[in-house]
């Protein structure tokens, strides 16, 4: 993230190529789809409509949007709810709908843009910056999206990158099978960004308005050490001491290199939203496992998948070249580690949050 001078800003992939977000995130897509009910669900039975201020537009932002085209589809799915609860509610009026795309400053916006469907029933804007801080002006939101983005900590926590340091996360790139020092730092990396998302939402968000998330996160009762996310990013450790041993990188290359991930449990996200005031939980549940298709092709499709997600970690680091071989050893130990498609402790995370009425308090 890049508002402030602390944060971290790692884009998914840009443009339309092979390797690019846009064509290789059509898990996101399918979980995206089956919420759509759920979302609709939401609008109808706790959006209230009727208390926001008539005459003016209905505002929808996507925090972290990437590149498209599940943000665009995401949006017309909510707007298309929100058309029917006016007709339900038999309100002549409808509003003209705002969508505001959110991501870092760096993230492709140019192919977002390029690719902004011909028939869009909204009036469109980009708004680059860090979304655990303040994007927009008080009391201005209807409806707040975020899909496949909270789970990204606003920067690696100090600790894990200091030499000498307990939470020292020497040999790893991720906290999932580290010492406990190092899990607690992510944690409170965790703790502190959600904090901030709240406090920010609260101010954008209009008493009545909706805050709507789909994370990956872990279930309540898996540890860390056998969440599905975490045990990949092992994985890709494994692959890169292998490197370093061989001489093919620098082993302190590999201590530099730490992934800003958390995989929350539901029960850690609502004991935030609990203590941070602002918002009621108006449903939080997780959603069923999409099985990736059992091809010989799983493994190199799986890889790809994770690369678009992560390799600007990397870049600044290691070569272009270097990280290509990094993927392609990545790829044929997923072949190798059938425990990495379990779905055991994978969870991702529905939640929908509703706006208080009660007003922001100035720290």
């Amino acid at each position: 993230m890049e508002s402030n001078k602390s944060s971290q800003a790692y884009p998914m992939k840009g443009g339309d190529g092979v390797s690019s977000y846009t064509n290789n995130s059509s898990y996101q897509k399918s979980l995206a789809e089956v919420v759509t009910s759920l979302i609709g669900e939401a609008i109808a039975k706790k959006l209230d409509v009727q208390n926001f201020a008539c005459g003016h537009p209905f505002r929808i932002a996507d925090l972290g949007c990437s590149i498209g085209p599940n943000t665009f589809i995401a949006v017309q799915n909510i707007i298309n709810s929100v058309q029917l609860k006016y007709q339900t509610l038999r309100i002549t009026s409808t509003p003209e709908f705002q969508a505001f795309f959110n991501d870092h400053a760096s993230n492709d916006f140019n192919t977002l843009f390029k690719s902004l469907p011909a028939d869009k029933q909204y009036f469109a804007a980009g708004v680059p910056g860090s979304f655990y801080t303040r994007l927009f002006p008080r009391s201005s939101f209807h409806l707040i999206y975020s899909s496949f983005a909270l789970h990204w900590l606003s920067k690696v926590p100090d600790e894990v990158m200091e030499r000498g340091s307990l939470a020292w996360n020497k040999g790893r790139v991720h906290y999932g099978g580290a010492k406990e020092e190092v899990v607690m730092a992510y944690k409170q990396q965790y703790e502190r960004d959600m904090h901030e998302f709240f406090n920010a939402r609260a101010e954008e968000v209009v008493c009545g308005g909706l805050v709507v998330v789909l994370v990956p996160g872990r279930p309540n009762e898996v540890p860390h050490s056998k969440c599905i996310g975490n045990v990949l990013f092992e994985v890709l450790s494994c692959c890169l001491l292998e490197m370093a041993k061989e001489g093919r990188i620098d082993e302190q290359t590999v201590d530099h290199l730490n992934i800003p991930i958390y995989y929350a449990s539901p029960q850690e996200l609502e004991e935030i939203v609990n203590q941070n005031g602002y918002f009621t939980i108006d449903r939080m549940e997780g959603l069923p496992h999409i099985a990736e298709p059992e091809t010989k092709h799983a493994a190199t499709r799986l890889a790809l998948g994770i690369r678009v997600g992560v390799e600007a970690v990397f870049k600044g680091h290691l070569e272009e070249e270097t990280i290509d071989e990094l993927f392609d050893s990545y790829s044929k130990k997923l072949a190798q580690v059938p425990s990495a498609y379990s779905s055991g402790g994978a969870s991702i995370m529905f939640a929908v949050f509703r706006r208080n009425n009660i007003n922001v308090i100035k720290k």
